[in-house]
């Protein structure tokens, strides 16, 4: 019987070479969906804040019809930045010749315009971006014809508020920023297994999920790994949490949804989230989100948030920045994934798939 030979990691040049991270942000990361924010930022008409996709500055602002909207940040005139930061405002004016606009984007007023011969106001317009509201998560696609994001992760907004049914009434308690010496997908495909876990992070081990039920399955359709794990014993655990609150309070599930973004709902239904940036071929940000009902002080979330920074967070620097400097050795061939067909904590399965993912993105 011939046995196929075992599936081996990515070469080096995926997480290395300079061209590869180009063709990233002009590909991939200009075609997928990109976490923007939260919409607890702008509750109020005229609220926006600036951020950055794939090289790309951009601003999400709320309408006088409610809708969120995002543009990118860059007026139609000479090419000015709109806006910096966060605020609130009536209109939108371009800090260098005060073009205006609506909070449509629809151009409004500009100094003379009117004595140009054949200027028409109608057709200047700020350029608008794909935008959805995922639970309350705002997510921008710079492909004008990407499709929605039920499509790119079917079933996850569903699956998201049977196990966080309080979502809608979430805001963010705390962002912890991390900055990392590494390739993101060096960051992303150490979040994405559990392989690592029993022996580099104790304390998520022993103290918040069974690492013997731990399992990653990619979904059989779209983009999206899906984690699931029961949690310890409640005198175990480091954390106090109601396993009658609801059928789910005792798991703990996550939904990675290729390419940088990760729902988890730790045991006690705490919702918590992962977005990455990318910086260049070696270096990136994780932003670790931390959520509360109405953003207010939760005494569990936030005792989450300093054990997460102080265990898990600075065990997986350590980890991701020593593989970047592993994959620039001369020395490196790279191995045979352990994808066992049983699946479970020990297998690599979701790695192999995150892999196929980058294979097409990169490689087409």
């Amino acid at each position: 019987m011939n046995i196929a030979a075992p599936l081996r990691s990515l070469e080096a040049r995926y997480y290395t070479d300079p061209s590869v991270y180009q063709n990233e942000r002009t590909g991939l990361l200009s075609r997928t969906w990109q976490f923007s924010g939260h919409v607890s930022q702008i509750p109020n008409v005229g609220d926006y804040f600036s951020f950055e996709v794939a090289g790309q500055s951009l601003f999400c602002i709320r309408g006088r019809d409610e809708v969120i909207r995002t543009f990118y940040n860059v007026c139609q005139h000479r090419a000015h930045e709109m806006v910096t930061g966060s605020g609130n405002t009536r209109v939108v004016v371009c800090p260098y010749h005060a073009w205006t606009y609506e909070l449509t984007g629809q151009l409004r007023a500009g100094p003379n315009i009117k004595s140009v011969p054949g200027f028409n106001r109608e057709e200047i317009c700020l350029t608008e971006v794909l935008t959805e509201d995922f639970h309350g998560f705002i997510f921008v696609n710079l492909d004008p014809d990407a499709t929605s994001m039920d499509k790119w992760y079917p079933g996850v907004r569903e699956e998201i508020a049977a196990y966080v049914p309080q979502i809608a009434t979430l805001a963010p308690l705390e962002w912890v920023e991390v900055p990392e010496n590494c390739n993101w997908k060096v960051s992303v495909e150490n979040y994405s297994e559990c392989y690592h876990c029993p022996m580099n992070h104790p304390t998520f081990a022993t103290g918040v999920i069974k690492p013997e039920t731990y399992d990653i399955q990619p979904l059989k359709s779209g983009y999206v790994l899906r984690h699931t794990t029961e949690c310890q014993s409640p005198e175990a655990m480091t954390y106090p949490i109601d396993l009658d609150a609801n059928e789910h309070a005792g798991e703990y599930r996550s939904w990675f949804l290729w390419p940088m973004f990760s729902f988890q709902c730790y045991p006690g239904n705490v919702l918590n989230t992962y977005h990455w940036r990318a910086h260049g071929p070696k270096t990136c940000t994780v932003w670790r989100g931390w959520y509360s009902e109405g953003g207010v002080e939760d005494e569990v979330a936030r005792k989450l948030a300093v054990q997460d920074r102080e265990t898990t967070v600075e065990e997986d620097i350590t980890l991701v920045e020593s593989v970047q400097r592993g994959l620039n050795s001369h020395g490196y061939v790279p191995g045979p994934l352990v994808i066992d067909p049983e699946g479970g904590v020990n297998s690599e399965h979701s790695i192999a798939k995150l892999h196929q993912w980058m294979r097409e993105a990169i490689d087409g």
